[in-house]
């Protein structure tokens, strides 16, 4: 019996051996003659050509670099992606190896590895990465062609420091791929395809007024500090402003122990411009709620949906709908089938737009098999409920009563809600008003809710609010009650801050150590690399101004 199963052992493991050698899947034939010259070879290309079409000629060795202009690669393989994860992962099915596996880029600037990435399973299409052994993605597009490659190249050029190291002058881009597969670990194959080019990169010019520190003018409504700043580091993050080296970026605020330190203004905006921080508005929620359970119209975060609704007229109904909290809401771990980062959810905010009631939208979605306030995932369709309780139980209306115990009392009178189709004020986000107006509300926070001597939130609230209820989650640093947690470093020293964050790269931090507050607004909407450089922009830039100032 022994031997027979050693000789089963012994065929299997030399059969599962030589099928690792072989193709899993037949492959394009490569008859084009350039195709076969440069198999293994990535080469660059101002234009969009066709394989079939593509010349020596119209391979570039060098370009003169333009942000608005058009540069592509060609890459040429000797298989298709699918036979090179065979070759990592011979067990797996054609369909298990396209869902652990893609290609990996990485991006050297003058030798140096800048940026290297496993690119999402998703991007690219099953029948490419079975069958092609050919690639062409946009870097650049004068046209704005929709690619994850633009957006590849965007998180390597903005959010991971390509940008800094293309400076004004002239350096070698090498680009090379490797696949790779994520079992329980992350194995990577050797290169696949490889190549450089010259890029001459021009100077921009800037102006000593675009770099200039902007001087704080009067009537701001605030108190001015007349503490020292890092000047060096402010006119340093302004050229890169003026630069578009950090792009879209509208305003930056700066209070420190309650007093305007730092006021600016870019790319057209101004103190009176009503800044459209998109999901920044989630945080007014969770203030509002707070200021509604504080006076007594609410009982506390932790009443159920069950109490303010008939669930059983909503579709799909479980005795688990029933149990989602306020606080679950708050925390987005409410367990209903939503995520905002799953285009394939069906919560995913962008379903509940085009649809007649949003709050109707929320409650008929069916309930996952997470259990309440447990698991994290983004779920905007659950804040537009937590303004729905709040319209409905506060006296006279959200929009009221927002109005009457938040902006009047912060000396807040100029600003534009976004509303559901029933003319309710939506918490989901869009919530507009000035830069200072913004941080009217960081402030109140960092003064533990008290505002010009009045309590407008309980102390309480706020540490509920800044705790981490999701410590075990390695995707971010933290959630609160619609609040990010987020830890700065400087040197060897960390700033732990709780923020409001919206699309476009749109921030008001509160620092929880520190007597200060940053706002940050923006306008990259839908960029990958908007949130990076608005968190580069606090932690390289304007920490340090402060830390000097601190010395």
């Amino acid at each position: 019996m022994k031997l027979i199963l050693l000789l089963i052992f012994i065929f299997t493991f030399y059969f599962y051996q030589g099928q690792s050698k072989k193709d899993i899947i037949n492959v394009e034939k490569t008859e084009n003659p350039i195709q076969k010259k440069y198999s293994g070879k990535i080469v660059f290309l101002s234009q969009n050509i066709a394989t079939e079409n593509l010349r020596d000629s119209d391979i570039l060795n060098s370009a003169i670099f333009q942000e608005n202009g058009d540069l592509g690669i060609h890459a040429f393989f000797d298989n298709s992606l699918v036979n090179y994860l065979h070759q990592l992962e011979p067990l797996l099915s054609v369909d298990e190896l396209l869902k652990k596996g893609n290609y990996q880029f990485s991006f050297y600037v003058d030798g140096k590895l800048i940026y290297q990435e496993n690119l999402n399973t998703g991007a690219g299409t099953s029948d490419h990465k079975k069958f092609k052994t050919s690639l062409r993605i946009p870097l650049l597009s004068s046209k704005n062609e929709d690619s994850w490659g633009r957006y590849l190249w965007m998180r390597f050029y903005m959010a991971h420091n390509g940008i800094d190291a293309l400076t004004a002058g002239n350096h070698i881009l090498k680009i090379e791929i490797r696949p790779y597969i994520n079992t329980s670990t992350i194995q990577t194959g050797s290169v696949i395809a490889e190549g450089q080019i010259n890029l001459t990169v021009p100077a921009q010019n800037t102006t000593e007024q675009q770099i200039a520190i902007q001087p704080i003018q009067s009537n701001s409504g605030w108190n001015i500090s007349q503490e020292r700043i890092n000047t060096e580091s402010i006119r340093t993050l302004n050229k890169k402003i003026a630069e578009n080296r950090f792009k879209n970026i509208t305003g930056i605020v700066i209070i420190k122990e309650g007093k305007l330190l730092l006021e600016e203004y870019f790319n057209g905006s101004g103190r009176d411009s009503l800044q459209d921080t998109r999901s920044v508005g989630k945080s007014f929620s969770s203030a509002l709620m707070g200021i509604a359970i504080k006076e007594g119209y609410l009982k506390s975060e932790n009443q159920k949906l069950s109490e303010f609704y008939d669930l059983k007229l909503f579709k799909n109904y479980s005795p688990q709908k029933d149990n989602v909290t306020i606080k679950s809401l708050l925390t987005m771990s409410s367990g209903f089938d939503g995520n905002d980062e799953n285009y394939e959810s069906p919560g995913n905010e962008e379903n509940m737009y085009p649809t007649e009631n949003w709050v109707k939208f929320t409650l008929d979605l069916p309930m996952t098999e997470n259990p309440i306030g447990k698991n994290w995932s983004y779920f905007t369709a659950g804040v537009v409920v937590s303004g729905d309780i709040l319209d409905k139980t506060v006296p006279q209306g959200l929009k009221n009563y927002a109005d009457q115990k938040l902006f009047q009392p912060l000396g807040i009178t100029n600003y534009k809600w976004q509303f559901t189709p029933q003319q309710k004020p939506s918490l989901a986000g869009g919530l507009r008003m000035k830069a200072l107006d913004f941080a009217k509300f960081g402030q109140l926070y960092q003064n533990n809710g008290v505002w010009s001597g009045k309590i407008l939130l309980s102390k309480e609230w706020i540490q509920k609010s800044f705790t981490n209820y999701f410590t075990d989650n390695p995707d971010f640093e933290g959630y609160g009650y619609l609040f990010w947690k987020k830890v700065y470093t400087v040197g060897n020293k960390s700033y732990e801050a709780f923020q409001s964050s919206g699309n476009g790269g749109n921030k008001i931090i509160i620092f929880t150590q520190i007597p200060v507050v940053i706002v940050i607004t923006a306008q990259a909407y839908n960029k990958p690399y908007a949130h990076q450089q608005s968190e580069k922009i606090v932690q390289d830039y304007l920490l340090p101004a402060l830390k000097m100032s601190n010395e």
